[in-house]
């Protein structure tokens, strides 16, 4: 019965088949699938450190310009400043601006025109309310409390 080659392999693969199918719902596919996610975990896992690595020198570069940054403005900041204490005068700078002050009142005079603006409006009748009365814009509701 079994000497027929076409009959043997039909049975072998029928027998392969279902040793196949046996086998991947015992585990042994469940084992490769298990090995292939913790390989994709593992290489997220260092994909991340390596994110997390790049922020860290990314910043640590960051502080270190930005206190060159400040160092090179407070450097500018004193050489202004001695350059300003060492060429100018303070005494003089204050006479000449305020004779420039005296000046410019001589010639406009006291009174400039400009009058500071009212926090009320005017009244046509001294008898009249004004805006900030306590009575002001209430029509005889004070008279009947």
């Amino acid at each position: 019965m079994l000497s027929n080659p076409l009959l043997v392999g039909v049975l072998a693969l029928l027998i392969g088949t279902a040793l196949g199918v046996f086998l991947g719902r015992t585990g042994f596919g469940a084992g490769l699938r298990q090995r292939r996610l913790e390989q994709q975990l593992d290489e997220l896992r260092s994909e991340y450190t390596r994110y997390q690595a790049q922020v860290n020198e990314h910043f640590m570069e960051s502080a270190h310009l930005v206190r060159r940054f400040n160092d090179a403005y407070r450097d500018v900041n004193q050489h202004m400043a001695r350059g300003a204490s060492r060429l100018c005068h303070d005494e003089d700078w204050l006479e000449e601006l305020e004779q420039d002050r005296r000046a410019k009142l001589e010639q406009h005079g006291e009174d400039d025109g400009f009058e500071p603006p009212r926090d009320y409006a005017p009244k046509a009748d001294p008898e009249e309310k004004g805006t900030l009365s306590e009575e002001f814009g209430f029509e005889g509701s004070r008279e009947k409390a």
